[in-house]
């Protein structure tokens, strides 16, 4: 990584009226003194001179917020306020910073703010496998729902899930895991509330408060749609899904495409293995289109990242990813959406709190993954990165606050063709009016700001 301050310095003293040969001499007889050193130079490249500039140009600022933690999220001290993001009908008209106004919108409903972390269980049992989903299917409260295996909802079908329901996963790896998955032409309504949220989680879960390290008890939310991806041949297999079962596959050409209404839900506990080094994420969203309703979504100790896109044009809000295994936000292959209030919480062994990648096969292809973000709140360990730019991923954040992580942010820079530092060069990759808390590479936009040359 290149990451040197421009900095210049010219030493000088008073003039030596003393003849110079091999040695140098004071003035003084015989006493001898070391040779001055030559003046050094340190120089940036033209790329880091850009990107570092960029980080006042555009309003980011290296400021105390105050502490921050899972129960105290709001900024003890304010930033100035932002600029109002796009009036388009989806952004919350607000400009101040971070994911939390004067309320606590993880209040009553989530496992992080300490108000949800347990419920009855108590209540009577059904297994689901897959065989249980035909046409129409009603989930409701009084019961508890025990999935067995990779459980779809197929084409034309769909799931309905109600306000204050418990659903929990087997335990299982590679073929034997278990993960509810929303194929192409599926739908899932699972519309809880902010005081009776639908809780997903593992079968061994007694509805007691279960430890934040507890991970890959099962898989996870899988979603797919038939929205565009920049990948050839235009759909793919999802990870997490193995590449056997032929409904595992996302992406098509519709990007209005509707999966369904997903709010006040909280997935915990997953991330199973499926083969080697391939886990589920908490809630995977392949090829979702904007017709998706997503929002109030919490993702708690999962083994693998928090919340992955796999292109797609879905649009969320009120994001939480916590305590999980890797990273807390991840996009690839050409994701366009929108976000606005992504809160993330990390555990000790967390990293990056966003991987953002751009393309897989080619990297170069379009639609460029530009997704724009407002109003993020990144919670790190102190030892994590805040962003990565690579694989030609564009994006933008605006309005987010990003506290204790070592590292700040960095864009990938490739010797030859197009790279994510070309999508900053061409304004797909913008960061406007963030601020950063403790991050221990330092508080200079050279050290917040840092190009990769692999």
């Amino acid at each position: 990584m290149k990451n040197f301050r421009l900095s210049t310095k010219l030493l000088m003293g008073a003039a030596i009226a003393c003849s110079v040969a091999l040695t140098i001499t004071s003035c003084s007889d015989g006493d001898n003194i070391e040779p001055t050193p030559p003046p050094t130079e340190s120089t940036t490249t033209a790329e880091e001179d850009a990107f570092a500039a960029s980080f006042a140009a555009n309003n980011n600022a290296s400021f105390d917020v105050g502490t921050l933690t899972a129960t105290s999220l709001i900024p003890t001290n304010v930033p100035s306020a932002g600029a109002m993001p796009p009036n388009d009908g989806f952004y919350s008209q607000v400009n101040y910073k971070g994911a939390f106004g004067a309320t606590d919108w993880t209040k009553g409903w989530t496992y992080i703010s300490g108000d949800v972390r347990t419920f009855d269980n108590t209540k009577p049992t059904k297994t689901v496998t897959d065989a249980n989903i035909n046409g129409t299917v009603n989930f409701s409260a009084d019961t508890i729902y025990i999935l067995d295996g990779f459980v779809f909802v197929d084409n034309g079908e769909t799931l309905n899930i109600a306000a204050g329901t418990v659903i929990k996963g087997k335990s299982g790896a590679g073929t034997s895991a278990t993960a509810l998955v929303v194929a192409r032409g599926g739908t899932l309504n699972a519309n809880g509330s902010s005081t009776s949220p639908i809780v997903m989680t593992y079968e061994a879960d007694n509805g007691t408060a279960q430890a934040a390290n507890v991970r890959g008890q099962w898989g996870g939310l899988i979603i797919l749609g038939n929205a565009s991806l920049n990948s050839n041949p235009g759909s793919t297999q999802i990870e997490g899904i193995p590449s056997t079962e032929p409904r595992g596959l996302y992406g098509g050409s519709n990007d209005a495409d509707n999966s369904g209404s997903i709010r006040y839900v909280s997935i915990r506990h997953g991330g199973t293995d499926i083969g080697a080094a391939n886990e589920i994420n908490g809630l995977t969203l392949g090829g979702v289109g904007n017709g998706t309703t997503i929002e109030y979504i919490e993702v708690v100790a999962n083994k693998d990242d928090g919340v992955e896109w796999f292109g797609g044009t879905v649009n969320t809000k009120y994001l939480i990813t916590a305590y999980c295994g890797d990273d807390s936000y991840d996009y690839d292959e050409g994701f366009r959406g929108k976000g606005q209030f992504w809160l993330t919480v990390q555990a000790s062994d967390s990293d990056r709190g966003g991987e953002h990648d751009g393309g897989t096969d080619p990297e170069t292809a379009m639609p460029y993954a530009t997704p724009v973000i407002y109003n993020a709140t990144y919670i790190g360990n102190g030892v994590s990165r805040a962003l990565t730019f690579r694989d030609n991923a564009g994006g933008e954040y605006h309005n987010s606050i990003f506290y204790d992580f070592a590292k700040g942010v960095d864009i990938e820079d490739l010797a030859n063709g197009e790279d994510s530092y070309s999508r900053f060069s061409n304004s797909n990759l913008t960061l406007e009016g963030n601020v950063f808390t403790n991050i221990g590479a330092g508080t200079d936009p050279y050290d917040l700001f840092t190009v990769t040359t692999p």
